[in-house]
């Protein structure tokens, strides 16, 4: 769906990336993981017409994406970390809005809202809403776009705890095989059982690229265990329930993923993780 192919984008002081390449599967839930300035809204921004690269191209499906054909942007939307909803009812914000995405549902928006427990009256005023409400609405109004890829950046921030539950089923249930999703996040234990494939991208460089099932095929994680044999861990970190550690899984033994274990470990150990995950 989404090839970026040598691309080099730099800000006035910054150079963030330098003939950088990645791809983007069709109908997969990913998870795109990296420390602060490692590039990943940037990313998100050029994907979508929003930034472009100084050199290098960005295609969907097949179309260059600095074009901004509106055959191309009709089938993608963004959830930025930060947005502004006009002081508007959401009836007009949909009218207003939904001729630019042919495929746009009411009822999948009203569908959406009820998933979040809002209350699905078109006629609320975006801007008396607080912001884990501004952000529930404009995720379901996203999905109801029914956009072939949908990228979104820190969706979980601002949301309550009953929020950050019922966005991983906002998102499963929304899914077809015709769609592709982008979670950026830094909250990565509110997407550890949702995401399908995970990208860890870290100073102009892909650490990691590998589905959810090759990971786990692959590793072996511990959570909370009373000790750890350190010489044959990839990582080890100590929490309130115990040791959490990263072993290679040997045994071909089933566990389950720990997104915050399985990034710090490809922080520190890169280079091993790039071989045990060698295409």
């Amino acid at each position: 769906m989404i090839k970026v192919k040598e691309i080099t984008f730099r800000y006035k002081k910054k150079t963030v990336f330098k003939d950088f390449s990645s791809s983007f599967e069709d109908g997969k839930v990913y998870g795109l993981l990296g420390k602060n300035g490692a590039g990943k809204s940037t990313l998100l921004y050029l994907m979508t017409g929003l930034l472009q690269p100084q050199q290098g191209k960005i295609f969907y499906n097949d179309e260059n994406v600095s074009k901004r054909l509106p055959s191309v942007m009709s089938d993608i939307f963004i959830v930025p970390e930060e947005f502004m909803l006009p002081h508007i009812s959401l009836k007009k914000y949909m009218s207003v809005n939904k001729p630019f995405y042919p495929r746009f549902s009411e009822e999948q928006l009203r569908k959406n809202l009820s998933l979040f427990e809002l209350d699905d009256n078109l006629n609320i005023n975006l801007g008396s809403l607080s912001m884990g409400q501004k952000k529930k609405v404009f995720m379901s109004f996203a999905l109801a776009a029914n956009t072939s890829l949908l990228i979104m950046d820190e969706p979980t921030n601002g949301l309550d705890i009953p929020g950050k539950s019922r966005f991983k089923k906002f998102i499963a249930s929304n899914m077809t095989d015709e769609r592709t999703v982008i979670i950026s996040t830094h909250q990565v234990q509110d997407i550890d059982k949702l995401i399908e494939h995970v990208v860890i991208l870290e100073n102009n460089a892909i650490l990691l690229d590998a589905s959810t099932t090759d990971i786990c095929r692959n590793l072996y994680f511990v959570n909370g265990a009373d000790r750890v044999n350190r010489e044959t861990a990839l990582y080890v970190s100590q929490s309130f329930q115990g040791y959490n550690a990263l072993l290679p899984n040997e045994g071909k033994e089933e566990s389950v993923l720990n997104l915050e274990t399985l990034f710090n470990a490809v922080l520190e150990n890169p280079d091993k993780m790039k071989t045990m995950f060698n295409k």
